[in-house]
C-alpha cells in the first residue's frame, strides 16, 4: 500500500526545507543540491524523495540526469491553507502593539 506523505510533515525538516529554498530558484540535480548539505548523498536523495512523494518537487528527466524543481501549485496550496492563520496572527499582534502603545503612555 502506497500511502501519501504529509506535505506538512516533509516540510517540517530544516533540511527538507532549506532543499526547497535551493530548488526555488532554479532546477538541480540530486548531486547539485547534495553538493551543498554536509550529509550523506543518501540521506539527501531520502529527502528528495519524500518531497518528490508529497508532490512539492517534480522530477524531469534531462539525458541520463534528473532535475529536481519546485512544484508550485502544492507550494500555492500549502501557502493558501497558512494564510488564514497569518491573517488572525497579524491582527492579533496589531492589537497588542496597540494596547502596550497604550500602557506605554500612561
Amino acid at each position: 500500500m502506497n500511502l501519501r506523505r504529509d506535505v506538512f510533515q516533509a516540510i517540517a525538516d530544516p533540511s527538507r526545507r532549506a532543499i526547497l529554498m535551493l530548488v526555488a530558484s532554479q532546477s538541480m540535480t540530486a548531486g547539485a543540491i547534495a553538493a551543498n548539505f554536509d550529509t550523506a548523498r543518501p540521506t539527501v536523495s531520502k529527502h528528495l524523495q519524500i518531497l518528490t512523494e508529497c508532490e512539492l518537487l517534480k522530477q524531469e528527466q534531462n539525458g541520463r540526469e534528473i532535475y529536481y524543481h519546485l512544484n508550485a501549485k502544492k507550494m500555492k496550496e500549502v501557502a493558501d491553507f497558512i494564510e488564514p492563520f497569518r491573517s488572525m496572527w497579524e491582527s492579533r499582534f496589531n492589537k497588542l502593539e496597540s494596547a502596550m502603545k497604550k500602557h506605554k503612555k500612561k
